[in-house]
């Protein structure tokens, strides 16, 4: 199992990570401050960090910048207070590729690793951080979305985009595993706006559900709703078209 740093300056947190993550054959290192961490991170590059945002000193997102400088492919998960979209949506523009709330839930914390880890397989497998792929099912075009949106990945949309150009609608659809950063969330919000202005709905399925929040904040699900799985955005686009 993969090495993962823990940053946070409450002692009894760390205790309560290093025994968990252990129990489940993560080898975890912990720090008790940011500076701390960066310290450990330097020396030991683990692949995945979880941090907490708020600390005295070097606080989370500093950290967060800070790694993904060093090493981008850095799998950062942050933790913020409970319902803090803003310090979500910071955390996202500085490229963390997920983020938990506190009180921390043990199977909201199970799935950020399972996303994490399946991140870091594909990355091994395929030597790359995203994948977009157009498809299409009848009229409605689908643009499969691996691994991490971001702004490296803007051209693979673009060209997507193209590729469905003439069809009902577009569906965006996110494996389970896959992220997206502040210039992932900026790529999704134009690209359902150029849906809309060619007279064609768009709809999200299968992004993580602790992202819904973010893309409220933005405004993409006002362009493009967002569904638990693609069997719901696929009847919503279809029925659209039959409406019209």
């Amino acid at each position: 199992m993969r090495t993962i740093l823990v940053i946070d300056d409450e002692r009894p947190t760390l205790q309560m990570f290093e025994l968990y993550l252990g129990a489940y054959g993560y080898r975890v290192l912990v720090a008790a401050s940011g500076e701390e961490g960066l310290a450990a991170f330097d020396a030991e590059a683990p692949p995945i960090v979880l941090t907490d945002i708020k600390m005295p000193g070097m606080d989370g997102l500093q950290v967060l910048r800070a790694i993904k400088e060093r090493r981008p492919e850095t799998e950062v998960i942050v933790i913020t207070g409970h319902g803090d979209t803003d310090l979500a949506l910071a955390a996202l523009e500085l490229r963390a590729t997920d983020f938990i709330d506190k009180p921390i839930r043990r199977e909201t914390l199970e799935a950020a690793l399972t996303r994490a880890n399946g991140r870091l397989d594909m990355v091994a497998a395929a030597g790359s951080f995203g994948d977009v792929v157009a498809d299409r099912d009848g009229d409605v075009g689908i643009i499969h979305i691996r691994g991490s949106l971001t702004g490296e990945t803007e051209p693979f949309v673009t060209r997507a985009c193209r590729e469905l150009d003439g069809t009902a609608a577009v569906l965006f659809a996110f494996t389970p595993n896959a992220s997206i950063n502040g210039a992932g969330l900026d790529i999704l919000l134009s690209a359902a706006e150029a849906c809309l202005a060619s007279g064609r709905r768009a709809a999200i399925a299968g992004l993580a559900e602790n992202f819904v929040r973010v893309l409220d904040r933005l405004g993409i699900t006002d362009k493009a709703p967002r569904f638990a799985d693609r069997e719901q955005a696929l009847a919503y686009l279809m029925q659209g078209r039959g409406a019209a």
